[in-house]
């Protein structure tokens, strides 16, 4: 099993441990936007929209993608992701007044719909929305742009929310702190958004904060997340004094102005800003140049590109992915938001300059680009399901054809057929009545029985979108409802891993545990909490048993005779042999009678006996492991025996010799493995020596470094959370069962006196 903190999510394996930690699926994604059967570059992807846009997409669809904008709004933790989508909301006129995170008006953002996301200040669920911009241009002409915009939350703990939105939107605006600059979960964004060959424009927020530094954050984008960057704006003013930002493309000054920086006055590059100014715009034609041939070519033949020419180099640029434009200001104090509107319509791909491919079921999978097209048949994918007022709402991106109100659907997966009622588009938890969604369109409609990833079709074809990226579970927590008789419990847990596909669920057979694991202690703590406030059931939470093992050190002989009288027949059976460990984990049972001593069919009882006996060790309940037990000698009554006498016998038999054979816990030991940053080694090498964690090897590469070890599963628990505080959020850990061996003495007394009370509380009832 993988469990990763904050690191990049790479895919690997399936747990061998048994009954320890919930078993979940491996880790799944293909993104049909990257795929073995995607195109190696953009300029192959390039040539194939070309091609679609000449076969299948007509002038009038072409020109309502034009003015069409799916995007995120991602970043680290408190970067201002929630803030920023305030002021969007305002500035487009789709809000009347803006609220903050945690105001004191008690109202709260508006993305921020859920009580709880109002409570703690952090967004817990993506939230969708859409909003109309009128994007002036230099020219004073005016063009209209129509957003779907999806705000999604910062800690790795809800990473599945980055995920599912990424998989859907065509671009992103990727918020930095201007104090902070690149931090882990930025790195954790960036691959995100590689996954899903999702292109950004970055925003430079908090500019009114002591120390920040934009140019420090676009040398880390650089440096940290490997992708050309360069700013096309310059702040006026700094921390408090922030009065706007200089327009490097068209050398002009943006000044906000009005109570909520709602009016901005165009004027001229301030003196004493010239001179940066110059040196950061010849900046960005050099780092143009560097990823875009067209800049190039026109910076060799040293001329210098007009301000179109740069706009149209800075989008070619960005939609390839090769690039971002770096925005700067403060939503906080509505400084520079507006600019960023403007740039996510300049720079950021519409629906039809974005490839998405499906696979034909019908054609052993075969790879379909799809048409951004509304009269090709439909497609389109159930990325996200909430519950909602009217029972589950389910998100729906559509990629091809066009959905309306009444018509019928088909589960591509299951091939059920279902009549859309309703449909919606969303405005974080309200909804707007719509009676179509063209390709291209992001909505939502009740009544759907599906998961999240299916896909539907207008039933003629069967073309299936791929999974998005599932990463595994890093915690788990026992879980007990305090009120036995609560159906709710059982509706809550199934309600949440239909939403949220990095909630698992597992009974423990052996422990007799319900075991819940997720992406984080703030996860689960958060699942727990709204089953007590949604569904009104109060639960108790504790870490997982773990699956130990008993076993004997020395071989002991036995003479058990099993005699029970009550009027009647009775129960009549004598064993002898001897009880010892084997030089394996398995156990073992054989006979060596002499005579007849003991009939086959009571032989065969003994052996069902014998594998009651393993089930349930004498020590603590848990199973036993790696012993052998050899019947050699018995007697039998002519009357008394039976099978039932001699299997319960065999069962006195083994508890008496493996009580007499020095018995001894056991307890599993995990290969771990841990990844991080070089700076942090001497940080792990304190957390696993506290574990008593026996320390194999290290391999240090060029910037980071992976400590091979050894520890009990025991110890383990909690490591996450811990390892995320000692790397800042940098490292992750793998864990592998490696073997059984002997717990330590201390815990072998305390797991013995606790089994021990157990069983007396449970003789008294």
């Amino acid at each position: 099993m993988r469990l990763r903190v904050g690191g990049p999510l790479a895919v690997v394996g399936r747990p061998v441990v048994k009954s320890v930690l919930p078993r979940v699926g491996a880790a799944k994604w293909v993104s049909c936007r990257m795929n073995s059967t995607a195109p190696a570059s953009y300029d192959e992807e390039k040539g194939i929209l070309d091609e679609l846009a000449k076969q299948k997409i007509q002038s009038d669809d072409l020109k309502r993608l034009q003015g069409m904008r799916n995007i995120g709004i991602s970043a680290h933790i408190d970067s201002g992701k929630t803030t920023f989508t305030e002021r969007v909301l305002y500035y487009t006129g789709r809000i009347k007044a803006i609220h903050e995170v945690r105001g004191r008006d008690n109202v709260g953002a508006k993305m921020d719909s859920m009580a709880l996301e109002r409570e703690k200040g952090i967004t817990i669920q993506s939230a969708a929305t859409f909003c109309d911009w009128e994007k002036t241009e230099v020219d004073g002409s005016q063009s209209n742009y129509h957003f779907n915009l999806i705000d999604t939350p910062g800690h790795i703990d809800f990473t599945i929310e980055v995920e599912r939105a990424l998989r859907v939107l065509d671009g992103a605006v990727l918020v930095v702190c201007a104090v902070s600059g690149v931090q882990s979960q930025t790195i954790t964004v960036d691959r995100q958004m590689r996954r899903y060959n999702v292109p950004r424009v970055t925003f430079v927020n908090k500019m009114d904060r002591m120390g920040a530094n934009p140019w420090k954050a676009i040398e880390q984008i650089n440096s940290k997340l490997r992708i050309a960057a360069a700013a096309v704006q310059v702040p006026i003013g700094s921390e408090d004094s922030l009065a706007g930002v200089v327009d490097l493309i068209h050398e002009r000054a943006l000044i906000h102005k009005g109570k909520q920086g709602e009016t901005i006055e165009v004027g001229p590059v301030p003196e004493e800003l010239k001179e940066l100014v110059a040196e950061k715009r010849e900046l960005l034609i050099e780092t143009l140049a560097d990823v875009d041939d067209e800049i190039a070519n026109i910076y060799l033949e040293e001329k210098t590109p007009t301000p179109e020419e740069i706009i149209a180099g800075i989008r070619r640029a960005t939609i390839a992915r090769k690039f971002t434009p770096v925005l700067m200001g403060s939503a906080l104090a509505n400084r520079g938001v507006q600019p960023v509107l403007d740039a996510v319509c300049d720079y950021l791909p519409n629906p039809s300059q974005v490839l998405n491919t499906g696979l034909d079921i019908e054609q052993e999978e075969k790879p379909v680009h799809l048409a951004s097209s509304q009269n090709s048949p439909f497609v389109g994918l159930a990325f996200k399901l909430e519950e909602g007022k009217y029972g589950q709402l389910t998100y729906i991106r559509v990629y091809q054809g066009k959905l309306k109100k009444g018509m019928y659907i088909t589960n591509v997966r299951t091939g059920k057929k279902t009549k859309l009622a309703r449909l919606a588009r969303m405005h974080s938890d309200e909804m707007e009545d719509i009676d179509e969604a063209g390709a291209g369109e992001i909505c939502a409609t009740f009544g759907v029985d599906c998961s999240s990833g299916d896909t539907f079709s207008d039933g003629n074809s069967k073309i299936t979108m791929t999974s998005m990226y599932v990463p595994d579970p890093v915690i788990s927590l026992s879980i007990t409802p305090k009120s036995k008789d609560s159906p709710n419990f059982s509706k809550a847990i199934n309600r949440f891993q239909k939403e949220d596909p990095t909630f698992t669920v597992k009974f423990d057979g052996e422990s007799k545990e319900t075991i819940i694991s997720g992406m984080g202690e703030l996860h689960l703590e958060i699942y727990v909490e709204r089953m007590k406030r949604e569904y009104g059931v109060e639960c108790v939470t504790g870490k997982p048993q773990v699956a130990y093992r008993e076993t004997v050190t020395l071989p002991a002989t036995f003479d058990f005779t099993h005699k029970k009288q009550s009027g009647g027949a009775g129960q009549y059976a004598k064993v002898m042999g001897e009880l010892s460990a084997t030089n394996n984990e398995s156990n073992d049972f054989s006979t060596a009678i002499v005579g007849g001593k003991i009939p086959e069919k009571f032989l065969f009882a003994c052996q069902k006996g014998f594998e009651d006996a393993v089930e349930k060790g004498p020590l603590i309940g848990h199973k036993v492991l790696g012993v052998k037990m050899l019947i050699n000698d018995g007697a039998v009554h002519v009357v008394d025996s039976s099978e039932m006498a001699f299997r319960t016998a065999t069962m006195g038999a083994f508890k008496d010799a493996f009580m007499k054979g020095q018995p001894t816990i056991l307890e599993p030991i995990m290969d771990v493995s841990i990844t991080a940053p070089s700076e942090f080694q001497s940080n792990i090498i304190g957390l696993l020596n506290k574990r008593m964690a026996m320390i194999n090897d290290t391999e240090i590469g060029t910037d980071e470094f992976t400590i091979s070890a050894e520890c009990s599963l025991n110890s383990m628990f909690g490591f996450a959370t811990h390892l995320r505080a000692a790397t800042q959020g940098k490292g992750e850990f793998s864990l592998e069962f490696k073997h059984y061996a002997p717990a330590p003495i201390p815990l072998q007394k305390e797991l013995i006196a606790e089994y021990e009370k157990k069983q007396k509380e449970k003789d008294k009832k």
